[in-house]
Protein backbone atom coordinates (compact mmCIF):
# COMPACT_ATOMS: atom_id res chain seq x y z
CA UNK A 1 0.00 0.00 0.00
CA UNK A 2 1.50 3.00 -1.14
CA UNK A 3 2.29 5.83 2.18
CA UNK A 4 2.32 8.88 0.28
CA UNK A 5 1.53 12.30 2.30
CA UNK A 6 -0.78 14.77 0.92
CA UNK A 7 0.87 18.41 2.90
CA UNK A 8 -1.61 21.49 2.48
CA UNK A 9 0.81 24.48 2.30
CA UNK A 10 -1.40 27.24 3.99
CA UNK A 11 -1.02 31.04 5.49
CA UNK A 12 -3.40 33.35 7.06
CA UNK A 13 -2.52 36.02 4.39
CA UNK A 14 -0.77 36.70 1.07
CA UNK A 15 2.37 37.14 1.19
CA UNK A 16 4.24 35.08 3.54
CA UNK A 17 6.20 33.31 0.72
CA UNK A 18 4.04 29.97 1.08
CA UNK A 19 3.96 29.62 -2.89
CA UNK A 20 7.87 29.74 -3.14
CA UNK A 21 7.94 27.43 -0.30
CA UNK A 22 5.67 25.12 -1.76
CA UNK A 23 7.65 24.85 -5.24
CA UNK A 24 11.15 24.36 -3.67
CA UNK A 25 9.52 21.74 -1.07
CA UNK A 26 8.34 19.83 -4.54
CA UNK A 27 11.42 20.37 -6.17
CA UNK A 28 13.68 19.11 -3.42
CA UNK A 29 11.62 16.20 -2.76
CA UNK A 30 11.83 14.95 -6.43
CA UNK A 31 15.34 15.63 -7.33
CA UNK A 32 16.11 13.39 -3.86
CA UNK A 33 13.99 10.57 -6.03
CA UNK A 34 10.65 11.12 -4.29
CA UNK A 35 7.47 11.23 -6.56
CA UNK A 36 5.79 14.22 -6.70
CA UNK A 37 3.02 16.23 -7.58
CA UNK A 38 2.41 20.19 -6.73
CA UNK A 39 -1.20 21.51 -7.11
CA UNK A 40 -1.83 25.12 -7.72
CA UNK A 41 -4.97 25.48 -5.56
CA UNK A 42 -4.82 29.20 -4.89
CA UNK A 43 -7.77 29.76 -7.11
CA UNK A 44 -7.84 33.18 -6.40
CA UNK A 45 -4.28 34.77 -7.40
CA UNK A 46 -2.89 31.63 -9.26
CA UNK A 47 1.65 32.64 -8.93
CA UNK A 48 2.66 29.10 -10.42
CA UNK A 49 2.64 29.50 -13.90
CA UNK A 50 5.24 32.04 -13.80
CA UNK A 51 7.73 28.69 -12.51
CA UNK A 52 6.26 26.25 -14.46
CA UNK A 53 5.57 27.81 -17.97
CA UNK A 54 2.50 25.50 -19.42
CA UNK A 55 0.59 25.86 -22.86
CA UNK A 56 -1.83 23.20 -21.85
CA UNK A 57 -5.69 23.43 -22.53
CA UNK A 58 -6.79 22.41 -19.02
CA UNK A 59 -6.20 23.91 -15.85
CA UNK A 60 -6.86 22.86 -12.47
CA UNK A 61 -9.92 24.94 -12.28
CA UNK A 62 -11.28 22.61 -15.70
CA UNK A 63 -10.72 19.91 -13.33
CA UNK A 64 -12.52 21.10 -10.44
CA UNK A 65 -15.46 21.90 -12.65
CA UNK A 66 -15.11 18.76 -14.19
CA UNK A 67 -14.81 19.28 -17.62
CA UNK A 68 -11.73 17.43 -17.91
CA UNK A 69 -9.91 14.38 -15.91
CA UNK A 70 -6.56 14.45 -14.33
CA UNK A 71 -4.46 13.27 -17.12
CA UNK A 72 -5.53 16.73 -18.51
CA UNK A 73 -3.73 18.80 -16.19
CA UNK A 74 -1.10 16.82 -14.91
CA UNK A 75 2.03 17.57 -16.55
CA UNK A 76 5.36 16.48 -16.24
CA UNK A 77 8.45 18.10 -15.74
CA UNK A 78 11.27 15.74 -14.38
CA UNK A 79 13.00 16.06 -17.59
CA UNK A 80 12.74 19.74 -17.86
CA UNK A 81 13.96 20.41 -13.84
CA UNK A 82 16.44 17.35 -13.88
CA UNK A 83 15.21 15.88 -11.01
CA UNK A 84 15.37 12.34 -10.24
CA UNK A 85 11.60 11.54 -9.49
CA UNK A 86 8.95 12.26 -10.96
CA UNK A 87 7.46 16.02 -10.66
CA UNK A 88 4.12 16.31 -11.75
CA UNK A 89 2.76 19.94 -11.64
CA UNK A 90 -0.99 20.75 -12.39
CA UNK A 91 -1.63 25.41 -12.64
CA UNK A 92 -4.31 26.96 -11.83
CA UNK A 93 -6.14 29.00 -14.60
CA UNK A 94 -3.77 32.86 -13.67
CA UNK A 95 -6.85 35.06 -16.11
CA UNK A 96 -8.94 37.20 -14.97
CA UNK A 97 -12.01 35.77 -16.25
CA UNK A 98 -11.23 32.53 -14.37
CA UNK A 99 -10.60 34.42 -11.09
CA UNK A 100 -13.67 36.68 -11.86
CA UNK A 101 -15.41 32.89 -12.28
CA UNK A 102 -13.86 31.90 -8.92
CA UNK A 103 -14.76 34.46 -6.93
CA UNK A 104 -18.60 33.89 -7.54
CA UNK A 105 -18.61 30.24 -6.85
CA UNK A 106 -20.93 29.37 -4.16
CA UNK A 107 -20.92 26.71 -1.38
CA UNK A 108 -22.28 23.88 -3.32
CA UNK A 109 -19.73 24.03 -6.20
CA UNK A 110 -17.04 24.04 -3.18
CA UNK A 111 -18.98 20.64 -2.18
CA UNK A 112 -18.40 19.15 -5.55
CA UNK A 113 -15.04 20.40 -6.18
CA UNK A 114 -14.34 18.81 -2.84
CA UNK A 115 -15.11 15.82 -3.53
CA UNK A 116 -13.32 16.08 -7.14
CA UNK A 117 -10.07 16.76 -4.78
CA UNK A 118 -10.29 13.69 -2.74
CA UNK A 119 -10.94 11.46 -6.17
CA UNK A 120 -7.82 13.09 -7.52
CA UNK A 121 -5.97 12.96 -4.42
CA UNK A 122 -6.97 9.05 -4.73
CA UNK A 123 -5.27 8.84 -7.95
CA UNK A 124 -2.46 10.67 -6.99
CA UNK A 125 -1.47 8.20 -4.34
CA UNK A 126 -2.82 5.02 -5.50
CA UNK A 127 -2.73 5.06 -9.11
CA UNK A 128 0.33 6.75 -9.71
CA UNK A 129 2.02 6.14 -6.39
CA UNK A 130 3.02 9.48 -5.54
CA UNK A 131 5.02 9.81 -2.34
CA UNK A 132 3.86 13.30 -2.04
CA UNK A 133 1.55 15.80 -3.05
CA UNK A 134 1.91 19.12 -1.94
CA UNK A 135 -1.23 21.71 -2.33
CA UNK A 136 -0.29 25.33 -2.32
CA UNK A 137 -3.96 26.48 -1.22
CA UNK A 138 -5.35 30.17 -0.88
CA UNK A 139 -4.51 32.42 2.00
CA UNK A 140 -6.93 32.51 5.04
CA UNK A 141 -10.45 30.78 5.49
CA UNK A 142 -11.87 30.61 1.80
CA UNK A 143 -13.76 27.59 0.72
CA UNK A 144 -11.13 26.22 -1.49
CA UNK A 145 -8.55 26.91 1.12
CA UNK A 146 -10.57 25.20 3.59
CA UNK A 147 -11.17 22.30 0.89
CA UNK A 148 -7.29 21.75 0.60
CA UNK A 149 -7.07 21.32 4.44
CA UNK A 150 -9.57 18.95 4.37
CA UNK A 151 -7.74 16.96 1.95
CA UNK A 152 -4.38 16.88 3.45
CA UNK A 153 -2.88 14.67 5.70
CA UNK A 154 -0.45 17.38 7.49
CA UNK A 155 -0.75 21.03 7.13
CA UNK A 156 2.39 22.95 6.94
CA UNK A 157 1.71 26.53 8.02
CA UNK A 158 3.86 29.02 6.77
CA UNK A 159 3.64 32.63 8.83
CA UNK A 160 5.97 35.72 9.32
CA UNK A 161 6.58 37.36 12.49
CA UNK A 162 4.21 40.28 11.54
CA UNK A 163 2.18 40.43 14.79
CA UNK A 164 -1.16 40.10 12.77
CA UNK A 165 -0.31 37.17 10.79
CA UNK A 166 0.88 35.57 13.61
CA UNK A 167 -2.38 36.49 15.89
CA UNK A 168 -4.72 35.04 12.19
CA UNK A 169 -2.71 32.28 12.21
CA UNK A 170 -3.10 31.12 15.54
CA UNK A 171 -6.92 31.96 14.85
CA UNK A 172 -6.40 29.12 11.94
CA UNK A 173 -4.99 26.48 14.35
CA UNK A 174 -8.10 26.37 16.87
CA UNK A 175 -10.74 27.44 15.00
CA UNK A 176 -9.96 25.10 11.49
CA UNK A 177 -6.85 22.74 11.75
CA UNK A 178 -8.63 21.64 15.24
CA UNK A 179 -12.09 21.03 13.90
CA UNK A 180 -10.81 18.98 10.96
CA UNK A 181 -8.11 17.08 13.31
CA UNK A 182 -5.71 18.00 11.50
CA UNK A 183 -1.73 17.74 12.66
CA UNK A 184 -0.37 21.10 11.99
CA UNK A 185 3.97 22.58 11.98
CA UNK A 186 4.85 25.94 11.48
CA UNK A 187 6.97 27.46 9.35
CA UNK A 188 8.20 31.05 9.89
CA UNK A 189 9.36 32.65 7.37
CA UNK A 190 11.18 36.01 6.70
CA UNK A 191 12.33 36.47 9.99
CA UNK A 192 14.67 39.55 10.18
CA UNK A 193 18.48 38.24 9.92
CA UNK A 194 19.13 39.84 12.99
CA UNK A 195 17.20 37.72 15.47
CA UNK A 196 18.84 34.37 13.90
CA UNK A 197 22.13 35.67 14.23
CA UNK A 198 22.73 32.67 16.49
CA UNK A 199 21.60 29.42 17.84
CA UNK A 200 20.68 30.66 21.21
CA UNK A 201 18.27 33.35 19.91
CA UNK A 202 17.25 31.23 17.62
CA UNK A 203 16.07 28.73 20.32
CA UNK A 204 14.28 31.52 22.00
CA UNK A 205 12.58 32.78 19.31
CA UNK A 206 11.29 29.22 18.17
CA UNK A 207 9.85 28.70 21.61
CA UNK A 208 7.61 31.86 21.65
CA UNK A 209 6.43 31.16 18.64
CA UNK A 210 5.68 27.52 19.95
CA UNK A 211 4.32 28.90 23.00
CA UNK A 212 2.08 30.97 20.93
CA UNK A 213 0.89 28.50 18.36
CA UNK A 214 0.97 25.87 20.26
CA UNK A 215 2.37 23.25 17.55
CA UNK A 216 6.00 22.38 16.37
CA UNK A 217 7.60 25.20 15.18
CA UNK A 218 10.22 23.02 12.51
CA UNK A 219 12.12 26.08 11.04
CA UNK A 220 12.84 30.19 11.37
CA UNK A 221 13.62 31.05 7.63
CA UNK A 222 15.56 34.21 7.62
CA UNK A 223 14.42 37.33 4.84
CA UNK A 224 16.84 36.33 1.85
CA UNK A 225 16.54 39.74 0.14
CA UNK A 226 18.01 38.43 -3.09
CA UNK A 227 15.87 35.81 -2.98
CA UNK A 228 13.06 37.44 -2.99
CA UNK A 229 14.36 39.57 -6.38
CA UNK A 230 14.60 36.43 -8.28
CA UNK A 231 12.53 35.79 -10.76
CA UNK A 232 9.39 33.70 -10.28
CA UNK A 233 10.69 31.02 -12.88
CA UNK A 234 13.86 30.25 -10.94
CA UNK A 235 13.51 27.17 -8.59
CA UNK A 236 16.52 28.23 -6.33
CA UNK A 237 16.55 24.22 -4.55
CA UNK A 238 17.64 23.55 -7.91
CA UNK A 239 19.58 26.04 -9.36
CA UNK A 240 21.21 27.47 -5.74
CA UNK A 241 21.51 24.12 -3.71
CA UNK A 242 24.05 25.71 -1.90
CA UNK A 243 21.85 29.21 -1.36
CA UNK A 244 21.48 29.01 2.60
CA UNK A 245 17.50 28.93 1.86
CA UNK A 246 18.33 25.72 -0.53
CA UNK A 247 20.05 23.87 2.61
CA UNK A 248 17.19 25.22 5.40
CA UNK A 249 14.46 23.72 3.14
CA UNK A 250 16.18 20.81 2.86
CA UNK A 251 16.33 20.64 6.53
CA UNK A 252 12.44 21.79 6.27
CA UNK A 253 12.16 18.38 4.11
CA UNK A 254 13.77 16.20 6.42
CA UNK A 255 11.43 17.25 9.52
CA UNK A 256 8.55 16.48 6.89
CA UNK A 257 9.62 13.33 6.61
CA UNK A 258 9.59 12.46 10.29
CA UNK A 259 6.09 13.45 10.45
CA UNK A 260 4.98 11.18 7.40
CA UNK A 261 6.87 8.23 9.03
CA UNK A 262 5.46 9.30 12.29
CA UNK A 263 1.64 9.89 10.76
CA UNK A 264 -0.94 7.10 11.34
CA UNK A 265 -2.53 5.37 8.49
CA UNK A 266 -5.60 6.62 6.35
CA UNK A 267 -8.55 4.59 6.69
CA UNK A 268 -7.86 3.73 2.79
CA UNK A 269 -4.58 2.79 3.68
CA UNK A 270 -5.39 0.48 6.50
CA UNK A 271 -5.20 -3.63 5.67
CA UNK A 272 -8.16 -5.03 5.43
Amino acid sequence: MNPGMVIAVHSYKGGTGKSLISTNLAAIFASQGKNVCLLDLDLRAPSLDATFAADGKYWMNDFLEGRCEPIDILKDFSKEKGTEGRLLVALANPSMQAIREIVTKNGKWEMRALHRLLSLRDILLKKLAMDYVILDTGPGLSYASINAIAAADVVLVVSTWDSSDVAGAQGMVGELYGLLEKRAMVLMNKIPAQLTINEEMRKKLANQFKKAFKLPVIDLLPCYCDVLGLERSTIIALEKPDHPFSKSLVEVVKQVEKAKDALKPRPDQRPS
